[in-house]
């Protein structure tokens, strides 16, 4: 797999917006009518804390019927947004069309759509259609939970010149049953944060909640992570939405969630620099002793394996490893660790511990394992 791109990006502050975290970007769902889009407008402006409106103008919709956008005619709407309000305007694309129009109508930023990001052939096209273009570009992650694939459509935008982009976390889809309408999974943003620290990072909880009332919980996760800014979908009157009704904020039930949200600082300041170091430091010498005593246990674990490999004794031995997960659940309850996150760094351990007796690949050895298989492990 080819190594990833250095994404040489630039922060709100460079984009010559006048933009500035936490970046709030709001409106509807989906661009309805010209009075909807300027109600919902209006009182945003109203509010004053949004700094971009949002409104979808071409829905790319799962099964034909529904309603699948406004389309062209709403461009004129966006641009009456920007001369009345002083809004910067934002919309979706999807293919090279929309993007030509959205140029030619002076749309102020663009973003890609879940259903847009996954596939690399879209992405090209909108990348081919942006070449030269200086323009900021949003890209949502994949419905799925595949980082390439996020990771990807952000370096094909950057191949192409783009130097003003930004990532936006809407979730994932999942098989299994949660509270969200999509999974937050927040590892993921996580870890294209951590390969590319200078990329800003959007979250939209209005995607991830599903419903207005997990949004100002979802939201205040993702500040407290350190992200950007917000996108939320504020509608002057969700009950005639004609998209995506449940999860559009009315505007005052809005200004309510940004009213209880606690905005991070995006680094320490200089009277907390030296009590953080002093903490960090401890991080630093636990993380050591850690390795040093994980190493010490895989040495042990290969003098295990020659012990039983003379005594002509399987490797794996199910009923010890359940004993020893069960303990370590055991303790994980009493220290206030969560037995996800034990069952998945002892699940971890289990496999070095495998590879190092077998030298196989740990996967192949532990198909079928109660510890990998299953939860009662």
């Amino acid at each position: 797999m080819p190594a990833s791109t250095a994404l040489s990006v630039l922060p709100f502050d460079a984009w010559g917006l006048g933009l500035s975290r936490p970046l709030v970007v709001a409106g509807p769902c989906s661009a309805e009518d010209e009075q909807q889009v300027m109600d919902a407008a209006l009182a945003l402006k109203a509010d004053g804390r949004t700094q971009v409106f949002r409104a979808g103008l071409w829905k790319p919709r799962t099964r034909p019927g529904s309603f699948e956008g406004a389309g062209d005619a709403g461009l004129a709407w966006l641009q009456r947004v920007k001369r009345e309000t002083g809004l910067l305007t934002i919309t979706e694309v999807a293919t090279p069309q929309h993007v030509e129009a959205c140029l030619a109508a002076g749309i102020d930023l663009l973003w890609i759509g879940a259903r847009t990001t996954p596939n690399p052939f879209s992405v090209q096209a909108i990348a081919d259609a942006l070449n030269g273009v200086d323009i900021p570009v949003l890209v949502k992650n994949p419905i799925n939970p595949d980082l390439h694939l996020w990771t990807g459509a952000l370096e094909r935008l950057h191949r192409a010149g783009l130097r003003r982009l930004a990532a936006v976390h809407r979730g994932f889809s999942w098989f299994e049953r949660t509270p969200y309408r999509n999974s937050p999974m927040w590892e993921f943003p996580i870890r294209l944060k951590a390969a590319h620290p200078e990329l800003e990072l959007l979250c939209d909880p209005s995607h991830i909640a599903g419903s207005t009332e997990r949004i100002a919980s979802v939201a205040q996760q993702a500040l407290d992570l350190g992200f950007s800014g917000l996108m939320m979908e504020v509608h002057p009157d969700p009950s005639l939405a004609r998209s995506d009704a449940d999860q559009q904020l009315t505007p005052a039930a809005f200004g309510e969630v940004l009213d209880g949200l606690i905005f991070r600082l995006a680094a320490p300041t200089a009277g907390m620099s030296d009590r953080l170091e002093e903490l960090r430091d401890l991080i630093d010498q636990l993380d050591e002793e850690i390795a040093q005593k994980l190493g010490t246990r895989m040495d042990i674990a290969e003098r295990i394996g020659d012990h039983k490999r003379t005594h002509n004794v399987a490797i794996l031995q199910p009923e010890r490893w359940e004993r020893i997960m069960n303990r370590q659940l055991r303790l994980a309850a009493h220290l206030g660790l969560s037995e996800a996150f034990v069952r998945e760094f002892m699940d971890a351990i289990h496999r070095e511990s495998i590879q190092r007796q077998t030298g196989d690949s740990a996967e192949q050895v532990l198909v079928g394992s109660p510890s990998i298989s299953s939860k009662n492990a």
